[in-house]
């Protein structure tokens, strides 16, 4: 009998073309681990670094004043007039915070040499704050009172590492004297860096007036366009989806509306906003930079990433559901709306979710139809309220990029977090109510 080797005698013994193919599953695996691994590290390095320019945003340095509201300088008349207080403008108010200012290194005794002009510590934007806290409490014409003012951009960048004494050497704006002055006001307690809800609420300011830009404007210029896509495209999208899987015949009129779905699924955002520049603002005649006109183009734009995953979704509920209802005598329209619908909405609402964000994110259709303009007046309630000047958190960030103040940087990072969350929001919200309306068959 012919001698058998031992490699043939088991077949649990691997032959070599085995083990070059096991050697290669190995391989791809680790390929892919290192794949994954460099995509989470990209990741951290953009999540650190958004964060760390972008944390500085939600602080902001403030000096409390004791400030003097003469009623010779803002109520001549001394009636309390709110149209004759009115005139005064910011450039009366100056004076008062130049006055306070003085009076408190006075009072703390602090003495710098070479110290010009303190009042430059403090940002412009104060004046008008000044005004409007007059116009809105009349009763302080008179009195003394404690008051809280934004301190420069300078300032508070100083106290967040942007802003040295060689740079300040350098800087028209500020000096090494002022900053002295800061330190001394901040170990007498006049002077503190907190944080500051106000980033989230206020309006955007002036190029000169980082410390007191804000995204009150824009976060809500972003919902009401979010409110639009909402009303518009979930009852559109979800109603062609059922109609092209369920009950539109299959022929070439049909096979061309779908190719033409798929393509305008892959048309650069940027052609929306041509498209609504040109039928919205030129033709119908709505108001440039308005919610109602970029939530009608940002509505064509996701039309086509709801339709595509919702006939998905309808197309994966298993025949077996249909022809169970139909066979107990459902019409065709009941069998859609009670027993394949309902399974599908999970998938629905999560392609309309994730539709949502990806509008909330657009930035170029937005800037064809003028909502990069500068807007400091929030819009009212809707519905009219989405006819008024506006803008969008994508824009403001466009903006804020490109100013020359380096404190924009900071406040542009900011903005960029406040997106992120709300993008995370919405996916956490597609993620739970797939997870709610998931049925198993």
């Amino acid at each position: 009998m012919t001698e058998i080797t031992a490699s043939r005698q088991s077949l649990l013994l691997p032959d070599a073309r085995t083990r070059s193919r096991n050697a290669a599953e190995k391989r791809f695996r680790v390929y892919g681990m290192i794949a994954i691994g460099l995509a989470v590290l990209a990741l951290c390095v953009l999540l650190v670094s958004i964060v760390s320019n972008g944390a500085g945003a939600f602080q902001q340095t403030f000096i409390t004043l004791d400030v003097a509201f003469p009623e010779d300088k803002l109520d001549k008349n001394g009636n309390r007039d709110p149209a004759e207080m009115a005139k005064v403008t910011t450039f009366g108010y100056a004076p008062l915070i130049k006055s306070a200012i003085n009076a408190r290194i006075q009072a703390e005794g602090i003495e710098i040499e070479g110290l010009k002009k303190p009042e430059r510590m403090i940002s412009k934007e104060a004046a008008a704050q000044l005004r409007n806290f007059v116009l809105s409490n009349p009763e302080v014409i008179g009195e003394t009172r404690r008051f809280e003012v934004l301190a420069s951009g300078r300032v508070d960048g100083y106290f967040k590492g942007r802003v040295t004494a060689e740079s300040a050497k350098r800087d028209k704006n500020i000096s090494p004297e002022h900053l002295v002055l800061a330190d001394a006001l901040k170990n007498a307690g006049a002077l503190e860096t907190r944080f500051n809800w106000k980033f989230v609420t206020w309006p955007d300011a002036s190029e000169n007036r980082p410390e007191a830009s804000g995204l009150g404007v824009a976060i809500l210029g972003s919902f009401y366009m979010m409110l639009v896509v909402l009303v518009l495209a979930l009852p559109i999208g979800v109603a062609a989806s059922i109609y092209l899987e369920e009950f539109a015949p299959k022929n070439r009129f049909t096979d061309l509306i779908e190719v033409n779905i798929s393509n305008l699924a892959a048309v650069p955002s940027i052609v929306f906003g041509i498209l609504g520049l040109a039928i919205f603002i030129n033709f119908a005649g709505l108001p440039q930079s308005a919610p109602i006109v970029g939530g009608l183009v940002l509505t064509l734009m996701t039309l086509p990433r709801i339709i595509i995953p919702s006939r998905a979704a309808l197309a994966a509920v298993p025949p077996s559901i249909r022809e169970a209802a139909l066979g107990v005598g459902a019409s065709r329209m009941q069998t859609v709306f009670h027993h394949v619908l309902p399974l599908a909405a999970p998938g629905i609402l999560t392609g309309l979710i994730i539709g949502l964000g990806q509008a909330l994110g657009e930035t170029a259709p937005l800037l064809l139809i003028g909502m990069v303009a500068f807007v400091r007046e929030y819009p009212d309630a809707p519905p009219e309220g989405l006819f008024d000047p506006a803008t969008a958190l994508p824009v403001q960030i466009f903006n804020f990029t490109q100013r020359a103040d380096p404190a924009f940087v900071e406040r542009a990072s900011g903005a960029i977090i406040v997106l992120l969350i709300f993008l995370l929001i919405t996916n956490s919200v597609a993620i739970y109510l797939r997870r709610r309306f998931e049925r198993r068959w």
